[in-house]
């Protein structure tokens, strides 16, 4: 397997990886009742829920930076915002999780009917840095990754296109959360994130059993780093 190989490869897995918080779907759904904090029932599936979303932050981040070394090579300030999105997701995502841990330590120390107010608070807050960092973030990533390799045709161009339909969907659905047209949990609010969730799935599976297209690295490795689409030595 050849370095470029093993490059998509690692930020296909990687891909892949970000799925496996798919099962906090549930898995949160006790702290979402009134009287959280003042049960005594387990929170193993709390905590595994947390430890998957802190799972998807890094993994999300590291398909940024497996990524960075070849895209640059399209536009390296696209690539540079690609990671820096990446790691304000994910740092965004760790926010919310410490959210949801500190509702599990208030539950376990017995706080009571004085910290309800703080449970719901944390709650909140969970949802809205949700939304932010696995809903509107998302979509700007998508439109930054998904320029580059529909720049560069490192992948077949339909798959960042799918990218820009579902950033365009989840842009909407999130605005229509915010201005209180439908709630953050309704069932037709997931529907705006599948397409997002079907493009990132489908690059994470071409990236894999595929790789980048070889008349694509060809053509991006015969030329300079460009940066803002110009070659660098143009720049210089």
């Amino acid at each position: 397997m050849s370095p470029l190989r093993k490059t998509a490869f690692a930020a296909g897995a990687l891909y892949l990886l970000s799925f496996v918080s798919i099962p906090t779907l549930f898995l949160y759904n006790p702290l979402r009742a009134s009287n959280y904090i003042l049960g005594h029932g387990s929170n193993t599936g709390i905590i595994v829920g947390a430890i998957l979303e802190m799972i998807v932050a890094l993994a999300g981040i590291g398909t940024a930076v497996a990524l960075f070394p070849v895209v640059k090579r399209q536009n390296e300030g696209a690539a540079l915002g690609f990671v820096a999105t990446r790691t304000l997701e994910g740092g965004a995502i760790l926010a919310g999780v410490a959210c949801v841990l500190s509702l599990v330590t208030l539950q376990q120390a017995g706080a009571g009917t004085n910290a309800l107010v703080t449970g719901h608070a944390l709650i909140s807050m969970y949802d809205r840095i949700f939304l932010l960092s696995q809903s509107f973030i998302p979509a700007v990533n998508a439109l930054l990754i998904g320029s580059l390799l529909y720049q560069s045709r490192l992948v077949p161009r339909w798959l960042p296109l799918l990218g820009f339909t579902g950033m365009t969907l989840l842009v909407a659905g999130d605005g229509a959360v915010l201005f209180g047209v439908i709630g953050q949990h309704a069932s037709t609010t997931g529907l705006f994130a599948i397409p997002i969730a079907v493009w990132e799935f489908s690059l994470g599976v071409y990236l894999v059993v595929k790789g980048f297209r070889p008349s694509a690295i060809t053509a991006l490795y015969g030329r300079p780093v460009a940066v803002d689409n110009r070659p660098l030595a143009a720049v210089r």
